[in-house]
């Protein structure tokens, strides 16, 4: 029986397993390498992206702030505007208000009562004065209820004069003006007025 040496081509088999295996390894690391660097640009691709929309929704977010603001301005310049317009429009329907007044207190105060104060307060009047009885207070009031432009009469007392004018009472009433908004500030008609009505 021949002697056949097997070393050597053991030797030069498992050298090419290992080689083999060697390749696989090398070809499996670079393959998940790729792997790897694929789905990092994939990611990286889509948080770029979101990135960009991100900016553009804060571009657009801050335009409509802008816009809100410019809103806003308007708003505010058209309820000023508003503002003025109804003021204006209440100083010219009120604007004969004072004539109206003395010419509608003149035909409701009759003859034996006597002003000595008209003041006006926003749409209330304030009537002081003296009266020669109280049946010419009360034609007074009957008078004032009937009117178109004064309303709700309101007296606040009576009271019998003094010393030199006992024959006189005086008196203190509040009206207010219809159809009239109330003024903010105080109009006075007139500071006062003396003697009799009629």
């Amino acid at each position: 029986m021949a002697y056949i040496n097997l070393l050597p081509w053991r030797e030069a088999a498992r050298k090419e397993k290992q080689k083999q295996y060697v390749t696989i390894l090398a070809m499996t690391a670079v393959m998940s390498f790729l792997v790897f660097f694929l789905i990092n640009m994939v990611y990286s691709s889509m948080i770029d992206g979101q990135y960009q929309r991100n900016r553009y929704l804060e571009n657009e977010i801050k335009v409509l702030d802008q816009r809100i603001a410019e809103i806003r301005t308007l708003n505010e310049t058209k309820r000023s505007l508003q503002q003025r317009m109804s003021l204006i429009e209440q100083l010219q329907g009120s604007r004969n208000l004072g004539t109206e007044i003395m010419s509608e207190i003149a035909r409701v105060v009759p003859s034996g009562i006597y002003l000595t104060q008209l003041e006006k307060k926003g749409s209330n009047l304030l009537l002081v004065g003296r009266s020669e009885s109280n049946n010419r207070l009360s034609t007074m009031l009957r008078d004032a209820e009937q009117s178109e432009l004064l309303d709700s009469p309101l007296l606040e007392f009576i009271e019998a004069g003094k010393d030199e004018s006992r024959l006189l009472s005086n008196f203190k009433m509040h009206l207010t003006v219809k159809g009239y908004e109330a003024v903010q500030d105080s109009e006075p008609v007139t500071p006062s007025a003396r003697g009799g009505a009629r």
